[in-house]
């Protein structure tokens, strides 16, 4: 990995992980449900940050736009999109420490980002690494977050089928994560993939019960020591302030109530509403908000 231009390690973790946490930001992240997971996991375990991608080769800046900034005294700086590595140190057990990547989902080259990440993992003994993420699908907020996932590895799928998260059928466009997957797979690391399904009438970034579900699912799969009450306190106030929005408005608690009873009917199925039925409920929502409006 020293060789790799594409990596720039900034001091070489010391002790043992045994698993590698990536949330992405873009499309593997609805209403920034898992990175803002990943940024808490980091902020209260105080990971350290050791090394970063290099994004020159990775992005088409006119689409995954840099950021500029101005300091205090006047000097512009410009924040480029950012992959970024993590270690965690367990003090009770030195073999059980994890890695994290906080990263941004490439527009170029996914083969050779997903022998990187891989590559890495490899190094470092890693056995499993799990992907966390979120998308958008015809689901009420009123319900329980619904999770589905799935993992290469037969003890993971295990805890994933206790735990009732369901393996998904969906079948389409997919992202960087199948890629990683299908590199660590060739090479015997385990890979598991959880996904938290967001109501996609909520607009409200983050969607901080989204990610109080997917921290608390991290927690159950790899057992991880966190405290997530500042976590939970925001997801309740994200709850009440989305609750007290959607009381000032008839049509769309009309229209939740009919995403309930689907809900409900389709609590035994394992199939995604499709990105073609959700821009279908929407139009239908909004023609009839029209002719309201009309009448």
């Amino acid at each position: 990995m020293a060789n790799n231009p594409n990596l720039t390690i900034r001091e070489a973790p010391q002790g043992a992980f045994r698993t590698l946490v990536i949330a992405y930001a873009g499309w593997p992240d609805a209403a920034e449900g898992a990175t803002t997971t990943l940024k808490y996991v980091i902020r209260h375990l105080q990971a350290k940050r050791f090394a970063h991608i290099d994004p020159e080769e990775f992005y088409i800046f006119s689409q995954e736009r840099p950021r500029s900034s101005r300091t205090a005294d006047g000097i512009r700086r410009i924040h480029w999109p950012s992959n970024e590595f993590y270690y965690w140190n367990n003090p009770n057990d030195p073999s059980d420490g994890i890695m994290l990547l906080k990263g941004v989902e490439p527009n170029l080259r996914w083969k050779t980002f997903s022998t990187l990440i891989a590559d890495l993992a490899e190094e470092y003994k890693i056995n499993n690494i799990v992907h966390i993420g979120a998308l958008l699908d015809s689901v009420p907020h009123t319900r329980r977050i619904r999770i589905t996932g799935s993992s290469t590895s037969t003890e993971l799928q295990n805890t994933l089928d206790t735990s009732n998260i369901r393996t998904s059928t969906y079948q389409g466009p997919t992202g960087i994560s199948t890629a990683v997957m299908e590199e660590c797979t060739k090479r015997g690391i385990g890979y598991v993939s959880l996904w938290a399904h967001t109501s996609h009438y909520l607009h409200a970034a983050p969607n901080y019960r989204i990610s109080l579900t997917l921290a608390e699912t991290l927690v159950r799969l790899i057992n991880l020591p966190l405290d997530l009450n500042e976590l939970s306190t925001a997801a309740d106030t994200f709850d009440r302030e989305v609750n007290k929005a959607i009381d000032k408005d008839n049509q769309l608690q009309e229209y939740i109530n009919k995403l309930e009873i689907k809900y409900e009917e389709s609590i035994t199925s394992l199939e995604l509403t499709s990105t073609s039925e959700i821009v279908d409920e929407l139009e239908e929502f909004l023609k009839s908000n029209r002719n309201d409006d009309i009448s």
